[in-house]
């Protein structure tokens, strides 16, 4: 941890101070979807689901309407388009269903495309701090007095070996977390799809 923060100090805290800005931000961007994705479009959904099956099954359309109505994820939002949209016909159904979608899906994809972005440029400015590292050390091998090169070339080692583990340690967990927020969104996106066509089978 001691030689981290010293990396802020040397000479290579100009990456180290990109990878930090990045890994902040994208520390921002993952709490915000979590919540978004996790909780609050998918919080719910099993339960609303059998509800609204329990009330179309036994003939009360408008109470499920309701329902749907009452609820704000988007799931419960595409039901509510089937249902609001039932007397005038399948194709004003299909309509208002894509059109629900194509308002609710970039909401739950929002950001998650900066994610890969930032990881890569993190390891990017971690890879020219470990160049810059190296050069430093060579310099000091090619051009210091012998008095001068053990801690110059211990400098630019340490500038090598800081901005490399801080490169990978900021994009790592960045890259595994957009993974599993892309891979709910999808699952989000393909449920909104599959329960709007049950649900219009069901009526």
């Amino acid at each position: 941890m001691e030689l981290i923060l010293k990396g802020f100090q040397g000479e290579g805290k100009f990456y180290m101070s990109i990878i930090l800005v990045l890994g902040i931000i994208s520390l921002a961007i993952i709490a915000e979807r979590f919540y978004y994705i996790y909780i609050k479009s998918s919080a719910g959904r099993a339960n609303f689901m059998r509800n609204i099956a329990q009330l179309l099954q036994t003939g009360r359309v408008a109470e499920a309407g309701h329902l749907a109505a009452s609820q704000n994820f988007p799931l419960a939002k595409i039901i509510s388009a089937v249902l609001q949209n039932k007397a005038k016909g399948q194709a004003a159904i299909e309509k208002a269903v894509d059109e629900v979608y194509l308002t609710e899906a970039p909401r739950i994809n929002r950001y998650l495309n900066l994610l890969p972005a930032f990881a890569n440029i993190a390891m990017l400015c971690g890879l020219l701090g470990t160049i810059f590292g190296l050069i430093l050390a060579f310099d000091a091998v090619a051009n210091l007095p012998a008095a001068q090169r053990p801690q110059a070339l211990a400098n630019g080692i340490s500038i090598v070996m800081v901005n490399t583990w801080s490169g990978l340690a900021t994009a790592i967990p960045i890259l595994l977390l957009h993974g599993l927020l892309a891979m709910q969104s999808e699952r989000l996106q393909e449920e909104m799809e599959e329960k709007a066509v049950k649900v219009m089978n069901l009526l």
